[in-house]
C-alpha cells in the first residue's frame, strides 16, 4: 500500500495550508484514512480521520473547527485542510491507512500498518 503525503511548507500563523494524500485504492470502504503529526522527540498525535464505517469525520480536539478532513475518491486522494495555523501546529503530518481499525482505536498509530513520507509544516509566529 503506497500512500504519499504532500503539501507542507512554510506559512505564517494565522494562515493555511492545505496537505494531500496519494492513496490509491484506499479512499473507499474497507480503509480508514488517517492524519497524524509528529514533532521531534514526540509521538505521532492524531489529527483526523473518516472511518470506513461510520463516515463521519473524527477530530483531534486540538484542530477541531480549524482543520477540515475530506476526500476525492475519483482522484484516491485524502486532504487536510489546516486554517488558523499556529506555531503549535508545526510537525511533520503524515498520512496513514488501515483495513481493520475498529472505530474505538481511531486515534491510535499502532491501529495502521501503512503510512506514507511525512510532509514538514511549519508555521512561523
Amino acid at each position: 500500500v503506497q500512500l504519499q503525503a504532500f503539501g507542507g511548507g512554510l506559512v505564517q500563523a494565522g494562515g493555511s495550508l492545505t496537505l494531500s494524500c496519494s492513496a490509491p485504492g484506499r479512499t473507499r470502504s474497507p480503509w480508514t484514512v488517517a492524519w497524524f503529526r509528529q514533532t521531534p522527540g514526540m509521538d505521532r498525535d492524531f489529527v483526523a480521520a473518516m472511518h470506513r464505517s461510520a463516515g463521519r469525520i473524527t477530530y483531534a480536539d486540538s484542530v477541531k473547527g480549524r482543520f477540515a478532513y475530506s476526500r476525492d475518491t475519483a482522484k484516491n486522494t485524502v486532504y487536510l485542510q489546516m486554517n488558523t495555523l499556529s506555531a503549535e501546529d508545526t510537525a511533520v503530518y503524515y498520512c496513514a491507512a488501515s483495513s481493520s481499525v475498529i472505530l474505538s482505536n481511531l486515534r491510535s498509530q499502532i491501529a495502521y500498518a501503512y503510512w506514507g513520507q511525512g510532509t514538514q509544516v511549519t508555521v512561523s509566529s
